[in-house]
């Protein structure tokens, strides 16, 4: 009996990028990362490329792709997220695939996957078309290659959108058992089976036939398998996991068996810690035993084609027992984190989104034939351009469709009704229905793809109203009676994200009281061409003035800003901007302003800033998140500084005190501990953070930990010390005949397993494996 495997993990994270700066900022819940996408590479991504094999005494004997061994998808917003931010992981995933075709006779283990993660039978039949032909571009751009499988967001299908996959030359598609709704075998002229329930085989591959005659494959998973990986712990125990892997398959058949599951792939690594080495090991396991042969989707179709042809329940999920209706109705699905809250927001936020993409096609199709031929075969296209947004390749895209020669100051029209589309789409990503409240992260992500249509759409179209969308929204209700309903959720955390060419303008004003900006320099997505700056400064006052050039780098828009930022040392912080006619006027303003901050004039200058700048006025709270963080922190220097010196001084004066208090029984009164306990954690954050770490010092104030009762804040240190690890691993990765250096990393590598926590070394292993295997056989 032929037996077959094939692990399939859905690897995705949800767009986090601000709308406006095409980046993600910092999110404090992902602490001690940067971000959640940064958090969870660490934890899943970057292990999954380098996943241990362990010997019977827990020591590494082998480092592995998990990637190269089974299926998998990865979302484009991921890919694009990892290829700037991550690149040896990005690196790691394209040559696993690259690997892949080696071990299965041409087929790659990489499948593609619906551009942005909308549900897609509730999407437009255009949108449904495009998400199909952008997630093969952007998969062809990446891989190298054609997708011969596509991953359908939430196993969400319809009859549309899989001919429309066929259409475009895929060849299969996973989805969930109970999709399944009769089969039949593909010769002689047996009667259909119904096998709704979940009752499909799910060891064979089915064909699903289209009246227009074309036909797509379709692999249904073992559901009580995949399901014990995501919610019974089956990752804790390698062993365990392959026999349960193993129990798929059964002696009472007779054909070549696959048996395969279908996993969201941050099971490995982020829902369940070491879930990539259970991975490793029960692929291991298995094909080292012989017990099954190790394969994919595509390889398994090439040698075993279907025999049975299967009928589905359109409009159906792996996720929502009830359909589809998860991401459009109070249908009862929901993460079962707040037990008691409703979902009926889903239908009016989907509503009003609705209203709000048929409103932006309708501008398209009304100004997009002024630029191009064929605007919708455009808009398929432009995900060339999303790949790569060069002046060659944006020349190009032009080329091919536009509908006459264009001036360069047409091509920002022309993309800003491109760029309308693209978010339209974006605003559809599935998350932001998923889970339980409309404030919650995901499902303000959306909005404020709602709202980047919104502005594109009245920058396009003045006559624009966006009332409607917001009478809809505000149908939708919050579980919190602080946010009220859509429409003020909106409002609270969608208004203050905007950004224009003039706030940017400001941030680069208000920021430059702060930090030296070079003549042309980038703030996210927008190039700043200084045409005229001066500052002045004064004790802690500091007044900058400027003329600069602000240009997208995502529409090619323009503008020049004219600004004034006063700043008189603390977080009330001023910057007025204009648009100026001329250099003279600017320059008769600017110098009446620097002349009267000069005169020590303070109350003077912010009159003048009211009659010259006066006309839109910004403040640090306008700052990108980032920078105004750098920016309090610097108006905060003294201030913590001093802080600083009086905890210090109460702890040191108070030290041997204390120890008595202890000896006696006596309790230490708390400012004794508070200044302690902030004392030796700051000093050991930064011990850990030196380049020389004093492993005696760490110690001693470790020591001193325990002898107050103090808690080292376990996961700030734990990541600077790692880090630390990290930068002396590099440093002898480049000299690795420096012994002195090798000395200096065993000794941290000893350090490390002294603390009182646990200290993650794998990227340090990682390095110091490949250092074993090539400079010290």
């Amino acid at each position: 009996m032929e037996r077959y495997l094939c692990i399939h993990g859905h690897f995705y994270q949800p767009p986090r990028e601000n709308p406006w700066l095409e980046a993600v900022e910092v999110q404090d819940s992902a602490f001690p990362y940067h971000d959640w996408n940064e958090r969870v590479t660490a934890e899943c991504y970057a292990t999954n490329a380098s996943s241990r094999i362990l010997d019977p005494g827990l020591r590494i004997r082998e480092i592995v792709s998990n990637y190269t061994r089974i299926s998998f998808d990865m979302g484009p917003s991921l890919l694009s997220w990892l290829e700037k931010n991550a690149r040896a992981v990005y690196q790691a995933i394209l040559e696993a695939d690259r690997e892949s075709l080696g071990l299965y006779e041409g087929h790659g283990s990489a499948m593609a996957q619906a551009y942005n993660h909308l549900i897609m039978p509730l999407a437009s039949s255009r949108d449904k078309e495009t998400q199909v032909l952008w997630g093969v571009r952007d998969f062809e751009k990446r891989f190298r290659r054609q997708p011969e499988g596509m991953w359908l967001p939430e196993t969400a299908a319809d009859l549309e959108t899989l001919e429309l996959m066929a259409a475009a030359g895929i060849r299969f598609t996973i989805l969930a058992p109970h999709q399944a709704r009769r089969v039949r075998p593909m010769s002689g002229k047996k009667e259909w089976q119904d096998v709704s329930g979940a009752r499909i085989d799910p060891t064979r591959a089915y064909r699903l036939r289209f009246s227009s005659g074309r036909a797509i494959d379709i692999f249904f998973y073992d559901g009580p398998i995949s399901g014990a990986v995501a919610f019974e712990r089956l990752l804790e125990r390698g062993e365990d996991f392959a026999h349960r892997l193993l129990n798929g398959f059964s002696a009472e058949r007779s054909w070549p068996q696959l048996m395969h599951i279908a996993t969201d792939g941050e099971s490995y690594g982020h829902h369940h810690r070491h879930g990539e080495m259970a991975l490793s090991f029960a692929l291991r396991f298995i094909e080292g035993n012989q017990l099954a042969t190790i394969t994919n989707y595509g390889w398994f179709l090439e040698h075993h084609p279907p025999t049975h042809e299967v009928q589905i329940f359109p409009d159906s999920s792996w996720s929502c027992l009830h359909g589809v209706e998860r991401w459009r109705s109070d249908c009862g699905c929901s993460s079962g984190a707040h037990p008691g809250w409703h979902q009926k927001w889903r239908a009016p936020l989907r509503a009003s989104l609705d209203w709000l993409r048929d409103r932006a096609a309708a501008i398209y199709q009304l100004r997009a034939p002024a630029y191009f031929r064929d605007p919708w075969a455009a808009r398929n296209d432009y995900i060339d351009v999303v790949l790569d947004r060069s002046e060659d390749d944006l020349g190009d895209f032009f080329d091919r469709h536009k509908a006459k020669k264009l001036a360069r100051n047409d091509w920002a029209k022309a993309v800003k009704l491109q760029e309308l589309q693209r978010n339209a789409m974006l605003m559809y990503t599935s998350c932001g229905w998923f889970f339980d409240e409309i404030s919650g992260l995901e499902t303000v992500q959306v909005l404020r793809y709602a709202g980047r249509v919104i502005q594109l759409a009245q920058e396009i179209e003045e006559s624009f109203d966006p009332g409607p969308f917001f009478e809809r929204l505000a149908q939708a209700p919050s579980n919190l009676p602080e946010h009220g309903d859509g429409a003020a959720v909106y409002r609270r955390f969608v208004d203050p994200a905007l950004v224009d060419l003039q706030k940017v303008g400001a941030h680069y004003g208000i920021s430059s009281l702060f930090e030296e900006y070079a003549e042309d320099t980038f703030i996210y997505c927008y190039e700043i061409e200084r045409l005229d700056f001066r500052k002045s400064t004064g004790g802690s006052a500091a007044l900058a003035t400027g003329r600069c050039l602000v240009s997208s780098e995502i529409t090619g828009d323009s503008e020049t800003v004219s600004f004034a930022a006063l700043s008189l040392g603390t977080h009330d912080i001023n910057c007025g901007i204009r648009r100026l006619s001329g250099v003279k006027q600017f320059k008769s303003m600017t110098g009446e302003l620097h002349a009267t901050f000069e005169r020590g004039a303070f109350s003077d200058v912010v009159r003048l800033m009211d009659i010259h700048f006066g006309i839109h006025s910004y403040s640090l709270r306008h700052l990108f998140k980032e920078e105004q963080r750098r920016t309090l922190l610097t108006l905060l220097k003294e201030t913590l500084e001093s802080s600083e010196l009086a905890y210090r001084r109460l702890y040191e004066e108070n030290r041997l005190l204390a120890a008595f208090l202890r000896e006696t029984g006596i309790p230490i009164p708390k400012v004794f501990f508070t200044a302690a306990d902030f004392i030796l954690n700051l000093e050991l954050k930064r011990e850990m953070e030196s380049d020389t770490v004093d492993g005696g010092r760490v110690r001693h104030l470790l020591q001193e930990c325990r002898k107050w009762d103090v808690q080292p804040e376990t996961v700030g240190l734990e990541f600077a010390l790692r880090h630390t690890l990290e930068r002396s691993m590099e440093g002898l990765a480049a000299m690795p005949a420096d012994l002195r250096r090798l000395e200096k990393v065993e000794e941290l590598i000893g350090l490390a397993a002294e603390m009182p926590f646990e200290v993650k070394l794998w990227s340090v292993q990682n390095d110091y494996y490949r250092l074993a295997k090539t400079a010290y056989p």
